[in-house]
């Protein structure tokens, strides 16, 4: 347990400061926009010359009492402490900022090094506040995906932005943010997202052998039957790697190209051939 909050608490740190440079460095330097309470306080900057260290304090204070009431306590106190640290960085690296040739190069930079702070911090438990409050209720009580969620409410502040930043940066601010999202997805989900697939066809023990043969995969069959035919079927469920995909769909097109197939993500999967080698 003792271990766990120590590795917790240095990834928040690890990834604080990574945001908060990210911020300084590539954001406010090309004058780049964000999303949530730190594109607020961006355009605060920009316009008022306000400190995004002590804005991001107040606006992400405020915020903290709505998310007191939807999140649970180790989130919370995470968060505050998440929160500290961010101001604290935003500050300490507030002469950091690195003016690039062209903004693309800075919106993909932002777009990296945000989505590797952000996905640290709420890999962690905690959240950067500000819209990941929001993000995090919209995943605990509508089931959205997190890191999309975040993207949603970030282009609520992004766009209006665009009548300070311009144009053109905030198209620059909406890639930075895409890729971040990607980062974080990468972060939170992992690299190798699975796919499961179904298939219903008169033909299912041909594809079956051919998949098994193949790809060296292992297939589960279901007893189903077609309600209106009340014929008996067989389903083929497998689950297979993004790259075997293509193999799988070409397989049963050229077996039964009537055959019925549905192909879905899967997050995460643990077993035999997967997260250990299959035994024969």
């Amino acid at each position: 347990m003792k271990k766990q909050l120590v590795f917790n608490i240095f990834k928040i740190v690890i990834g604080s400061f990574i945001f908060a440079l990210s911020v300084n460095m590539f954001a406010l330097s090309n004058k780049l926009g964000e999303g949530g309470v730190t594109g607020t306080t961006m355009v605060l900057f920009y316009l008022f010359g306000l400190a995004p260290a002590l804005t991001n304090l107040i606006l992400n204070g405020i915020l903290m009492i709505i998310g007191y009431k939807f999140l649970d306590k180790s989130t919370i106190y995470y968060t505050i402490l998440t929160i500290g640290l961010i101001s604290l960085f935003l500050r300490l690296t507030h002469n950091t900022g690195m003016q690039l040739e062209h903004p693309l190069v800075a919106s993909v930079a932002a777009g990296i090094s945000m989505g590797v702070g952000i996905g640290l911090i709420m890999n962690s438990g905690s959240t950067t506040a500000g819209s990941a409050i929001l993000a995090k209720i919209a995943n605990k009580y509508l089931g959205w995906n997190t890191s999309y969620a975040l993207l949603f409410f970030d282009l609520i502040v992004v766009i209006p932005s665009g009548f300070v930043i311009g144009f053109e940066n905030m198209i620059f601010t909406v890639i930075s943010l895409y890729i971040s999202t990607k980062v974080l997805d990468l972060i939170l989900e992992g690299a190798n997202v699975k796919k499961s697939i179904m298939i219903i066809s008169e033909k299912h023990e041909i594809i079956a052998n051919m998949v098994e043969k193949k790809l060296d995969r292992g297939i589960t069959v279901l007893h189903g039957h077609g309600h209106y035919t009340k014929q008996e079927k067989q389903i083929l469920y497998v689950v297979v790697s993004r790259q075997q995909l293509r193999e799988v769909t070409n397989f049963v097109r050229e077996i039964d190209d009537k055959a019925f197939v549905i192909i879905n993500d899967v997050k995460s999967v643990e077993g035999e051939g997967f997260t250990h080698k299959l035994t024969h």
